[in-house]
């Protein structure tokens, strides 16, 4: 599982692609070495998994991309017209120099395979299971339909008890979110997207708090499959560990989450095996965009590498092909709070891994300032630091002046789990949820504001920090204002509903 709870040949055609400029994604500087390239072979008669980036959005630069790909002897399994990106399967060798042969009218920018290994699902609509939707163009939703109806959350005097696990919800009074439930739980009209491993909607305090209407499940090779219960967890309760945390119902039953008033949407990124591809976050991150949610979650980093590089071609397409999504959903009025990682690691001074990549042979390497954890180091993204219940950084956080938005609780946290169970889980995936729901209830405050505005409003409103120290003793730099621990301070769920700027 590579969710941040725990957690060859080189074409010299498709290189010189790749490494073209690609909108937005970090590039090293130019004193810095190279990453240490890692190819990933894939020999005729193999399956592969491609993204195809176009150089420009729209519906007429996908169909000339398309037909570069069957002409290269490629399958295209789903199209996002709407950033340029194709998602593509292919057991030919070198469909990667030849896509860039067929593209007669130069539509393609740039294509890299997303993972080292074969394809578990197969081709979807070619090889799948009888019954498997063809591969389509997604146009979605242009409004975003009213979810639960137009009436808030339920205030506390919907129970009639307290919940009986709030007692030991230390997190939720690390963050004043017991004492912002009181003033305003949420809107209904607020809904976080949970992209993960799915959430289970038979849960008591997740049953009221789940929109089936807009869920789905993206890990059918990248596509959107809206079939009935596609969307529920099958080997994994970290979902629904997560969703917990950001809106637990305030029934009088279990634990309460930061925003129990809002909807969540079971996204499902997270396969059966515990990978997170490319193309199942895109597909996440441009259907959070268009249902028009208003908040993701993101406690995962991107397999099979922990830090995708800008300058190696296959990492680059697919960095770039997830920017693009992580940016569309943010055009389209959606926030993000990601995980920061697992890995007791400075994002702001690291320059080996040896992790990657995950889904096969790993290897030690060389990484520059272009190499990044993804979605949590790209811009737009509020990346989220674990702390301990003394108020210090988790010993297995990754932390870095620079790199770390806000902080919150994260080890040895009570929320739900499978089968109606609730248990403690630890990792900075526990802490950026609660984010994610102080990010819920700025929007339900101040429903007009902007994905930047909420990013500016939760990290301004963070309590600042002095530096302090780990049991591992790593260096902390920087003022209370903003450090490499805390990033701009501890996040505040109470000034979410209550300040006005």
């Amino acid at each position: 599982m590579h969710l941040h709870s725990r957690r060859a040949v080189a074409v010299a055609a498709a290189a010189s692609l790749a490494l073209t400029a690609l909108g937005g994604v970090a590039a090293a500087a130019a004193d810095e070495p190279e990453s240490t390239p890692v190819p990933i072979v894939t020999p005729d008669g193999a399956l592969f998994s491609y993204v195809v980036n176009t150089e420009r959005a729209g519906a007429a630069q996908a169909a000339l991309a398309t037909r570069a790909v069957k002409r290269a002897d490629g399958v295209v399994v789903q199209s996002w017209p709407q950033i340029g990106v194709l998602v593509v399967h292919s057991a030919n060798g070198s469909f990667r120099q030849d896509v860039v042969r067929a593209d007669r009218l130069g539509a393609i920018e740039s294509v890299g395979a997303t993972r080292t290994v074969s394809p578990t699902e197969g081709t979807p609509g070619v090889d799948a299971p009888e019954g498997a939707k063809e591969s389509r163009s997604v146009v979605g939703k242009g409004q975003k339909d009213s979810v639960g109806g137009t009436v808030d959350g339920p205030s506390r005097s919907a129970a009639d008890d307290p919940d009986p696990g709030e007692v030991t919800q230390w997190d939720m009074e690390m963050i004043k979110a017991d004492q912002a439930v009181e003033i305003n739980p949420g809107s209904s009209r607020v809904t976080v997207g949970v992209l993960d491993s799915g959430i289970d909607a038979a849960h008591p305090d997740l049953a009221s708090q789940v929109d089936v209407d807009q869920s789905v499940n993206c890990t059918d090779g990248g596509r959107p499959d809206r079939s009935a219960g596609g969307w529920l967890p099958t080997t994994s309760d970290h979902g629904t560990h997560v969703a917990g945390t950001i809106a637990a119902a305030q029934n009088g039953t279990g634990i309460v989450g930061v925003a129990p008033g809002v909807k969540l949407a079971s996204v499902k990124v997270v396969n059966d095996d515990g990978y997170i591809y490319p193309e199942y976050a895109i597909c996440g991150f441009v259907w959070a965009g268009l249902e028009r949610m208003d908040v993701t979650n993101n406690s995962y980093y991107v397999d099979p590498f922990m830090y995708w590089c800008s300058d190696q071609p296959d990492q680059a397409a697919a960095k770039e092909a997830v920017r693009r999504a992580v940016e569309f959903s943010t055009d389209r009025g959606v926030v993000h709070a990601a995980a920061a990682g697992n890995a007791s690691t400075d994002l702001a001074n690291n320059t080996t891994d040896n992790s990657s990549p995950n889904d096969s042979a790993a290897v030690q390497r060389t990484i520059n300032s272009g190499c990044e954890d993804i979605p949590t180091e790209f811009d737009g993204v509020v990346s989220v630091s674990s702390l301990t219940q003394a108020g210090n950084l988790s010993s297995f956080s990754n932390r870095g002046l620079g790199k770390i938005d806000v902080s919150a609780p994260g080890s040895s946290i009570l929320s739900t789990e499978l089968d109606g169970t609730w248990g403690l889980k630890s990792g900075t995936s526990m802490a950026s949820p609660h984010v994610a729901g102080v990010l819920a209830l700025l929007k339900s405050a101040h429903p007009r504001w902007t994905p930047a505005k909420l990013e500016a409003a939760v990290r301004a409103q963070a309590d600042d920090h002095e530096c302090t120290t780990t049991t591992a003793g790593p260096a902390c730099v920087g003022t209370p204002a903003e450090n490499s621990f805390y990033g701009d301070g501890i996040a505040d769920a109470l000034d979410a509903v209550t300040a006005r700027k």
